[in-house]
């Protein structure tokens, strides 16, 4: 009875796919494709996430990780799922590490206001690896002829994705991704059109707030310029 009350409940709240594909495109990132008679009719603004069921636990067997959309098809019914290996043994990583053809998947509707502004007067990019999944989406989106500036920070050059619009890349070696200088510095040095545009920062928590007090406090950039995601931060739990 349990059993059919989580399934009903399942339905209601989240769509259900099987993973058709699944492959290793740079050193610690893979894609997932996800197809299914179920996803046709999604509403999906790129730059939006969903949230996965993954592992065990849980009132209906697992927990929730929040992946961003990488390409989405309505007309197959198919969704793309970028996700960084971060290294352990936490759920999200896991669940990217060992997806495999088969394997039903069941995660909520595309949500989130993490998306262009199109009205901007140019568009600034920076974040590291787990942002690059949103940033190819949303630039990929940019109407021909938008201004596109901006970083995008990994730990080795095999590490990058092939992203859209000429964002500059940096490496940070073996340095933390956490409170990265690395990407501060990198915006720091990019030569932007005068007065500001709209920025969109994200990946680990602490240093898209310092990338976004560079913009602030020597830019002169107003908060409202600036769009911020926090994806994860060592520690905290249901961001890993």
């Amino acid at each position: 009875m349990r059993r059919t009350i989580a399934r009903r409940l399942l339905d209601r709240l989240f769509r259900t796919g099987e993973v058709v594909e699944a492959e290793q495109i740079t050193a610690r990132m893979r894609r997932v494709r996800i197809a299914g008679e179920d996803l046709g009719e999604l509403r999906w603004t790129p730059g939006q996430h969903v949230r996965l069921l993954v592992g065990a636990g849980g009132p209906l067997g697992g927990v929730l990780r929040t992946y961003s959309i990488w390409w989405y098809d309505p007309t197959w019914g198919v969704v793309d799922l970028i996700g960084y290996d971060h290294g352990g043994d936490s759920p999200g990583v896991a669940w990217i590490r060992n997806a495999r053809p088969g394997q039903e998947v069941s995660f909520t509707r595309p949500e989130g206001s993490f998306v262009v502004r199109e009205e901007a007067p140019y568009h600034l990019f920076a974040g590291e690896e787990t942002a690059s999944v949103a940033f190819g989406a949303m630039v990929r989106a940019l109407p021909a002829g938008a201004g596109v500036h901006g970083v995008v920070e990994a730990g080795e050059p095999g590490d990058h994705l092939d992203l859209p619009g000429g964002l500059v890349k940096v490496c940070r070696g073996g340095a933390s991704a956490a409170r990265s200088q690395v990407l501060v510095d990198a915006v720091r040095e990019l030569e932007l059109p005068d007065g500001p545009g709209v920025a969109y920062l994200a990946g680990e928590a602490r240093t898209i707030q310092a990338v976004r007090a560079h913009l602030v406090g020597e830019r002169g950039w107003s908060r409202g310029d600036v769009r911020t995601k926090p994806f994860w931060t060592p520690g905290r739990r249901g961001m890993d």
